[in-house]
């Protein structure tokens, strides 16, 4: 695939960390953005007419994606989950650091970000953990990891583990002006509970763990980042107490900023009753909670609240989900199902705005991890992704092209769709579904 000049000829453009929303040419040359303007001269580059019924913005970032390798490859690979992401929309995503092993040192870092050069898909910014072995006693060697390429600090799957743990790493990592990011999770409260505790559970004879299991971690970690004045990022918040715990912080002035995802703001415990019940495709953690909670995360995107989406893209092999409710492991995939489903329940679903929810998914989680991109900028990399928010998709797992298919929006009908995925001045996807896009694949 060459960087072949492109002239994006009169798109809408929306831009919300350039305060951005209208129609524009968009000149790339040489991988990167070389003008943005009115009536821009084409010279040598290719010029696509875009269709009215696209929006140009700056690249999706996803800020938690499990990419499993190294040691989990069965699940996916960089090169698989890169690619899923860019098919997805995505031109750059944050990786946990719960592989095998866990990326708790900077060779771990290196070579992960090796294999992302190999693979040249969507851009990967490593995420360390905070402990060594993710095991909760001895703090990582956080300068190490830093200046090896790692942007945050997290022991997801797991909380830190004790108050004076997270207090070190708050302390620690605000020398780097990184987040800890927190799964936010009272182990002595979840046991070993697999679904919300609730009425669908104990219909359905399964351990159930608390929405205070999550909201008191994050009171706890709220507290102690307005101690040390070190930033903590709720992760995939789904607990309306934690919400209120995060609103109360930031009224505060405490630095704290959260996620949520979209399974969480789109589905209920009410699902896990479905046909025969008990499919490990709605088996996440933390887990789908109830109506009132899932309303208010729409509340909470609504009104700012939340900063960012993300999809905690967690592939699992097909035997593994296969298993007992009880045994199957937590988690679902989402690069790809991200953006119909967000297009479609949120911005059609009239509870946020085309640019509210671009910024949600561009200069917010940019920002949050001080990363490159977020924004179009004459002279930076072209990443840019380009939406139809008009298309009708309708999600097959067996299609994805993620090397798992652990979805449970297996067969939704959705209104929208990804058109294409430029990164670094390179088509490296244009969406056959969606008209048009025949005018990009030729620039490929």
């Amino acid at each position: 695939m060459t960087t072949q000049s492109l002239l994006l000829k009169n798109a809408r453009v929306v831009d919300p960390g350039a305060g951005r929303d209208g129609h524009f040419d968009v000149l790339i040359a040489d991988g990167k953005i070389a003008r943005i303007g009115k009536n821009i001269p084409a010279g040598d580059a290719r010029v696509v007419e875009v269709p009215k019924e696209w929006v140009v913005t700056p690249g999706l970032i996803d800020i938690h994606v499990h990419l499993r390798e190294p040691g989990q490859e069965h699940k996916e690979t960089i090169a698989t989950g890169t690619w899923s992401a860019v098919v997805g929309g995505f031109t750059a995503v944050a990786c946990m650091p719960n592989t095998d092993p866990v990326n708790d040192s900077s060779s771990v870092t290196q070579f992960i970000l090796k294999r992302a050069a190999e693979a040249n898909f969507a851009r990967v910014y490593p995420i360390g953990a905070v402990s060594v072995g993710q095991k909760g006693d001895q703090m990582t060697e956080m300068g190490d990891l830093s200046a090896a390429g790692c942007v945050a600090f997290t022991d997801d799957g797991h909380p830190v583990r004790t108050a004076m743990l997270m207090r070190r790493a708050l302390e620690y990592s605000s020398m780097f002006d990184v987040p800890i990011i927190e799964h936010c999770e009272d182990p002595s409260l979840k046991g070993d509970g697999v679904a919300h505790e609730g009425a669908v559970a104990a219909m359905l004879g399964l351990r159930g763990i608390p929405s205070v299991a999550e909201s008191i971690m994050a009171e706890r970690d709220i507290s102690l980042s307005e101690m040390t004045g070190g930033r903590v990022h709720i992760a995939h918040m789904s607990a309306r107490q934690t919400l209120r715990a995060v609103r109360e912080g930031k009224s505060r002035g405490i630095k704290v900023t959260c996620e949520v995802a979209p399974h969480h703001f789109t589905l209920t415990d009410e699902a896990l009753r479905k046909g025969s019940g008990y499919d490990t495709n709605y088996k996440m953690n933390p887990p789908l909670r109830e109506e009132a909670d899932r309303l208010a995360m729409i509340d909470g995107l609504r009104d700012g609240s939340i900063d960012v989406i993300s999809t905690d893209h967690a592939p699992h092999h097909a035997d593994e989900k296969a298993l007992e409710f009880d045994h199957a492991p937590f988690g679902i995939v989402g690069l790809e199902t991200c953006v119909p489903i967000c297009l479609d329940r949120l911005v059609h679903g009239e509870v946020l705005s085309l640019p509210r929810l671009v910024a949600l998914l561009t200069c917010n989680p940019a920002s949050l991890l001080k990363l490159p991109g977020g924004t179009l900028r004459e002279g930076e990399p072209a990443d840019i992704t380009i939406l139809s928010p008009d298309t009708q998709v309708t999600i097959h797992t067996a299609d994805l092209v993620s090397k798992s298919k652990n979805s449970p929006f297996d067969g939704w009908s959705l209104k929208g769709a990804v058109a294409a995925t430029i990164v670094g001045g390179r088509v490296l996807y244009s969406n056959p579904i969606v008209h048009g896009t025949e005018l990009l694949r030729m620039a490929d």
